[in-house]
C-alpha cells in the first residue's frame, strides 16, 4: 500500500525542445523544489541529429523545498506532465512561478490528468 502512496504522488515530466541546456534549465528549477527519481544528478544528453529529442524525469510532488525564481531560457520548450490531478497542477503552479506558461491541452481521467505547457522565458 505505500507504494501505491508513493506512485500517487508522482509526476513525469517530458520535455520536448532545441536545447539541452533548456531542458537543463527546467530540471534545475525542478530538481530545487522537488525530489526526483535516481537520473536525478544526470545532465540531459546532447540531442541525436535529425531525429526529434525528448527528455523526461520523474518528481515526487509531496511539498515544495523552495520557492522556484524566474528563469530564463533560450527558446520555448514543450513540456507534457502526467500524474495525480492535484500534483499535475501543483507542479504547473512551480512551473508558473519561473516561467511563462501557456496551457496548450488537458485530458483527464479517474485518477490521472495530462497537461501539456509552453514554456517561455519570464
Amino acid at each position: 500500500m505505500a507504494s501505491q502512496e508513493r506512485s500517487a504522488t508522482q509526476v513525469v515530466v517530458v520535455l520536448n525542445g532545441h536545447s539541452k541546456e533548456d531542458a537543463d534549465t527546467v530540471f534545475g528549477v525542478l530538481h530545487a523544489c522537488y525530489p526526483s527519481g535516481p537520473a536525478s544528478g544526470t545532465p540531459p544528453r546532447e540531442e541525436a541529429d535529425g531525429h526529434p529529442t525528448v527528455w523526461s524525469a520523474t518528481f515526487e510532488v509531496a511539498g515544495v523545498r523552495q520557492e522556484p525564481t524566474p528563469t530564463p531560457l533560450g527558446a520555448p520548450l514543450t513540456a507534457d506532465l502526467q500524474g495525480g490531478p492535484r500534483q499535475v497542477e501543483q507542479l504547473r503552479d512551480v512551473l508558473a512561478t519561473a516561467f511563462v506558461v501557456r496551457d496548450e491541452g488537458r485530458m483527464a481521467g479517474d485518477q490521472e490528468r495530462e497537461l501539456r505547457l509552453r514554456l517561455e522565458s519570464r
